[in-house]
């Protein structure tokens, strides 16, 4: 059957007394999600107040559009990741009520099966049937949930802590932008808002290569020219739009 999740918090022994925490994947997933999100936040942002700029040198109008592509990317975020995780969650829910039923009709089928994953991931055939013993003798719906699913039943994800995740990641990246062209005087709104946001990708490109465990210098090079193509895109948008209804 497919993986569809990852093991809960339960601590177990590392070398050098280092912990080990199954969840350890999931949180660094989440990781990767806020700074994916706050980069969104960042270059959409970034390239409305930017395009709004080359448009028309009113702070009314650039600030409006700033937050009004804030607000409405933040709620888009939010319902597409509750919307994704919610699905995720019952197809999880499906799952484990099938496995609960096939557990309660044929528990010695389904042991045999446990023993079998045990033996297929390298133990011999006498540790495997121990181990899925031990395990089915302590908590078999859970033994066969991680063993056959990759699932924690007592750790399903959350959609309402996806989604306000994702929209609070969404927020803060697109306030960095907003403060760098509302600040400056009017000749530095778009420059200012350049250097800091180019300086702001590079940033959540070395945090994202750094919880992928990716060499860096790739991932900051990708954001930081993605970015600048963005903005310069709009910018020049901006102005031929501005220039005409101007």
């Amino acid at each position: 059957m497919t993986s569809t999740g990852t093991g809960g918090g339960r601590a177990v022994s590392g070398h050098d007394g280092e912990p080990h925490r199954d969840g350890l994947g999931g949180r660094l997933n989440w990781l990767r999600a806020g700074v994916l999100g706050a980069n969104d936040g960042i270059v959409s942002t970034a390239g409305l107040v930017v395009g709004v700029a080359g448009a028309t040198s009113a702070a009314g109008a650039i600030l409006t559009a700033g937050v009004a592509g804030l607000v409405a990317g933040a709620v888009s975020m939010a319902l597409g990741e509750y919307v994704s995780v919610s699905s995720q969650r019952d197809t999880e829910r499906a799952l484990l009520r099938k496995e609960r039923a096939e557990l309660a009709a044929f528990p010695d089928v389904e042991l045999d099966e446990l023993a079998g994953l045990y033996e297929a991931k390298g133990l011999s055939q006498a540790t495997a049937r121990q181990v899925a013993v031990e395990l089915s003798a302590s908590d078999a719906f859970a033994a066969h949930a991680d063993a056959e699913l990759g699932i924690d039943p007592h750790a399903l994800t959350n959609p309402w802590h996806a989604a306000g995740a994702s929209a609070l990641a969404f927020t803060l990246g697109s306030l960095l932008p907003l403060a760098a062209i509302a600040l400056p005087p009017p000749a530095g709104r778009v420059p200012v808002t350049f250097a800091v946001v180019l300086l702001a990708l590079a940033v959540t490109g070395w945090l994202s290569a750094r919880l992928g465990s990716a060499p860096p210098a790739r991932a900051i090079t990708r954001l930081v020219f993605g970015g600048a193509a963005a903005m310069a895109v709009t910018f020049a948008i901006g102005q031929l739009v501005g220039t005409a209804v101007g």
